[in-house]
């Protein structure tokens, strides 16, 4: 199985523009099952103009996309900000090798700005089949928390794909949490990552494709564009004593012990 990781730099505002080059990446990359693009790819990263840049699902840019991956038989996952009757969500839009939307996802776990700056929270996490996987759609700050992973694997998903906007100071948080969220759930993780620049902001890169034993397979540069094709990892590869999902435990109490003071 082989993916695209479409690490690129979109336009603030520019929800044609960025629509017109995703569907251009997919169509020129028929050989992969599956094209991953970065959080909030159709609008840019902003917090500006949502209500103008906000689309729902059936919008003619998701439409237009859906068509283009069952032109190249290739699933997409892809940012967008989503309008919804109780508010805007950051979302991904799931569809599949047939150009049906398979699922949308809204990021459960919203960085501080963000939900500052009005985005909705996602009330649950996904799994969604796509190119013949049970993939787990999340979104950038999600992968900075066991949790999320976690819960998809113990319910049969069997692909984690992540599309981000993670940028300076914290390239080392998703660098550690790319991996931590594939080795310790023993899945294949694909990370699409934002490059450039916007509204203040230095997005990072290292798009990646990741093993379920940890190892990373391909990586792209922190910094440029790169539409990367990469092999997606085979389930497997670790020793069984290992398969850590298989020894998850109900949580214990927590009892706290506490030197006994001195009486003054």
């Amino acid at each position: 199985m082989k993916a695209l990781l479409a690490q690129l730099a979109c336009r603030i505002g520019d929800v044609e523009g960025n629509t017109a080059r995703a569907i251009e990446a997919i169509r020129s990359h028929p050989e992969v099952d599956i094209a991953v693009f970065p959080e909030l790819y159709l609008s840019g990263y902003t917090y500006r103009d949502l209500d103008e840049l906000a689309r729902t699902l059936d919008s003619e840019e998701i439409t237009r996309i859906a068509a283009a991956a069952a032109e190249a038989e290739t699933a997409v996952v892809i940012g967008f900000a989503e309008r919804m009757s109780k508010g805007i969500a950051n979302s991904v839009a799931c569809i599949d090798s047939d150009g049906t939307v398979a699922g949308v996802y809204r990021k459960t776990h919203l960085f501080e700005s963000e939900a500052e700056a009005g985005f909705v929270e996602g009330e649950e996490q996904l799994i969604v089949e796509l190119a013949g996987r049970r993939a787990a759609p999340l979104i950038c700050f999600d992968i900075e928390f066991p949790e999320p992973g976690r819960l998809v694997a113990l319910a049969g998903a069997d692909l984690l794909v992540t599309a981000s906007a993670n940028m300076d100071p914290f390239y080392i948080d998703h660098a550690v949490g790319a991996v931590a969220r594939a080795h310790e759930n023993r899945l294949p993780h694909l990370y699409a990552n934002l490059v450039g620049s916007g509204d203040g902001l230095v997005f990072v890169g290292a798009s990646r494709s990741v093993a379920p034993t940890g190892e990373i397979l391909v990586e792209a540069s922190r910094d440029r564009e790169e539409l990367l094709v990469v092999p997606v990892a085979e389930l497997g590869g670790f020793d069984p004593r290992t398969d850590y999902p298989k020894f998850v435990r109900p949580p214990r109490p927590v009892r706290v012990l506490e030197k006994e003071r001195a009486a003054r």
